[in-house]
Order: C-alpha cells, then sequence, then structure tokens
C-alpha cells in the first residue's frame, strides 16, 4: 500500500499566518519545516535549494507575496502599493530559470491590481491575495493529478522507467510531475520499476526522488548520472520522464543539468523520452531552448559536495544549474491538458489554447 505524500509547502493562518517549507536541503536525514515569518526567509529558502521545483517555487512565491506583506497592512495604501511592489521585485530575483516563479508573481500583481482598481480596503487586498495564493496552490495539486492520468497511459506494467532530479510532490504539490505519472501508474495497479539518476552536484535525485518513491513503496534502484547509457543499453528501461522548469514555444525543455544527455541517449537506444510539466511551465514569449537563462551556481556544489573537498584548491569550475532537451528529442510533453507529440511550435500553441 502506498503511504501519504509529504506536503512541502503548508500556509497557517489568515493573511497575517505564516508559511512552513519543508527543508529539502535536510533531506532524507532530517524532515524539518522552515517558519517563513518574513519575505527575506522565503527568499533564501528559494535561492538556496530549500524549496524547489518550478512549481514549488511559483507557490512559494505566491505566499511569500503575502508574507512580505505583513509588514505594511498597518500604513498608508501608499506605502503598502510601494511594498507590494518591493516585495515582489525582490523575490523575483531569487532564481532565474524557473518560468513559475515569474508566473505566479505575475498572476500575483495582476489580482492585487483589479482589487486595488475595484476599491478594496488594504485589509482586503491582503485576504484576498492569500485567497489567490492558495489557489494557484490548489490548481498545481489538480494540474499534477491530472499530469499523472496523462501520463500513466503511456506506460504499461512491468516497464522499467528512468528519471532525472526530483519532479515529485516535494517540487510542487503533492504528486509532482514526472513522478506523478509513477505514482498514478501505481494506484492503476500498474508494476513499474524505477531507475533513479542521482543528479550531480546536489544529488536530488539520490536524496529526494529516491526517497519519495521509497515512500511510496514504488521498487526503485538508485544509479551515478553516468551510469544511464549502460542502464539503457542492456535493456533494463523503455520509458524515460522528466520534469522541466521552462519550456520554450517550440517545445525545447530546460530541466536539470543532465537532461540533455539523457534525451540523446533515449534518441540513440530507441526509448521514447518525455517531459511532464504543468502548463504554467511553458514561456511562449521565448522561441527556443537558446533564449532560456542558465542559472550558473557556485564552484562549491561541485568542488566541495555535501560539505567535503573533492577538487584541487583553486580550480576553475563550470557550474551550470540547468541544460535544454531539444524538441525533436522528445517523444512527448505531458501537461495536465494531455500530451503534446509530435513536440513541434504548432502542436505547443494548439494544446495551450485549447486548453486540451
Amino acid at each position: 500500500m502506498a503511504t501519504e505524500t509529504v506536503q512541502p509547502i503548508r500556509f497557517v493562518g489568515q493573511a497575517c499566518g505564516q508559511l512552513e517549507l519543508l527543508d529539502q536541503t535536510l533531506l532524507p536525514q532530517q524532515l524539518t519545516y522552515i517558519t517563513c515569518a518574513d519575505v527575506e526567509t522565503v527568499w533564501e529558502a528559494i535561492k538556496m535549494l530549500r524549496v524547489r521545483g518550478a512549481p514549488a517555487i511559483g507557490i512559494s512565491a505566491a505566499y511569500g507575496v503575502v508574507v512580505g506583506l505583513q509588514t505594511a497592512t498597518g500604513k498608508s495604501d501608499e506605502e503598502f502599493w510601494a511594498r507590494f511592489d518591493e516585495v515582489t521585485d525582490y523575490l523575483a530575483e531569487s532564481r532565474p530559470t524557473a518560468v513559475n516563479l515569474f508566473w505566479a508573481l505575475n498572476r500575483m500583481k495582476e489580482k492585487a491590481l483589479s482589487l486595488k482598481a475595484a476599491g478594496k480596503s488594504i485589509a482586503e487586498v491582503h485576504a484576498d491575495l492569500l485567497t489567490e495564493a492558495i489557489a494557484i496552490h490548489n490548481e498545481d495539486r489538480e494540474m499534477c493529478h491530472a499530469i499523472g492520468k496523462h501520463g500513466a497511459n503511456l506506460l504499461h506494467s512491468g516497464q522499467g522507467v528512468l528519471t532525472h532530479c526530483n519532479a515529485g510532490g516535494l517540487a510542487t504539490s503533492e504528486y509532482g510531475t514526472a513522478l506523478s505519472v509513477f505514482f498514478t501508474a501505481q494506484d492503476q495497479g500498474k508494476r513499474l520499476h524505477v531507475y533513479v539518476d542521482e543528479t550531480r552536484p546536489l544529488l536530488q535525485g539520490a536524496r529526494l526522488t529516491a526517497w519519495e518513491l521509497m515512500q511510496r513503496q514504488i521498487p526503485a534502484t538508485l544509479i551515478c548520472d553516468s551510469m544511464a547509457a549502460q542502464v539503457m543499453k542492456e535493456g533494463r528501461v523503455q520509458a524515460i520522464v522528466t520534469g522541466a522548469d521552462r519550456i520554450a514555444a517550440n517545445g525545447d525543455s530546460c530541466n536539470k543539468i543532465g537532461t540533455y544527455a539523457l534525451s540523446v541517449l533515449a534518441k540513440y537506444h530507441g526509448i521514447p523520452f518525455y517531459i511532464a510539466a504543468p502548463s504554467s511551465t511553458f514561456d511562449l514569449s521565448i522561441e527556443s531552448g537558446d533564449e532560456i537563462p542558465i542559472e550558473e551556481r557556485k564552484p562549491e556544489e561541485i568542488t566541495n559536495g555535501m560539505g567535503k573537498r573533492t577538487a584541487p584548491e583553486h580550480v576553475k569550475v563550470y557550474n551550470p544549474a540547468f541544460d535544454v532537451a531539444p524538441a525533436e528529442l522528445i517523444a512527448g510533453i505531458i501537461t495536465e491538458h494531455g500530451v503534446i507529440s509530435p513536440v513541434n511550435k504548432e502542436n505547443v500553441a494548439a494544446m495551450l489554447s485549447s486548453g486540451g
């Protein structure tokens, strides 16, 4: 029997309440929640990957707006709206790649402007913005379940599947995106064996995905990233499913570094490579993956992995956090509306405009 999925994000109380985030940097050793009583704590949690995964970042940022406005609720209208701009601009600086961050902040801005135009009081605006953040949270939960249903239809009982990084409940609101496909298949009675890339250098696959699958009692085998090709060659894998942090208009999909390599390997071995992501992950303002900004993180994540130095002092380091799988290597993008296949600009636009 499957156990309950962990809730990585929860808001306690009314608009003047507090946001609680599961600190994913401490998993799997500790299950600890951070209390975010100010927007600076929310920003730090997003920046330092205490909360991670594009949908979870967006949800946390929406709640972060509510938390950040708590210091302005007793002030003048002018001061409140100045604080609103300050908070949203500040949160937008936390991570550059995950489009859900900007999508959620823009949605909160649009909601705030409509409330302002309607003549709502500061207290009413603050309360209604919490309602909007909760709606974003709940909608993501529903989207994840819908993604799981569409994706599970692509898999068959007895198959081996491979995933990269963490695109489960920890990265979203409940079931996740890529892992929702596996969780839903399990709910349907399908037996899968999941091969989990460790996902260097921060080991999200080893620390988080393996843990989530074990919580759900889904058979899983952890492998080094460099073992993926051998596992495919041996015929252990019949499908690959990963998440995405930003998808361009043509279907090029940006995800955790190492995803591009998997898409190339999958093509060579004749294995379908799928991306699972909600519609909020698409950025139609970007024509192709060449335009997606790639975050480069600190050298210490490689030279001092998990707190231990494993490289010579002063060695040069290149540490891009993401790469892009080209649309032509993707068998299908699994969304809450259905599966986009073949993946191209026309089919992406048709799926998003029609809602399925």
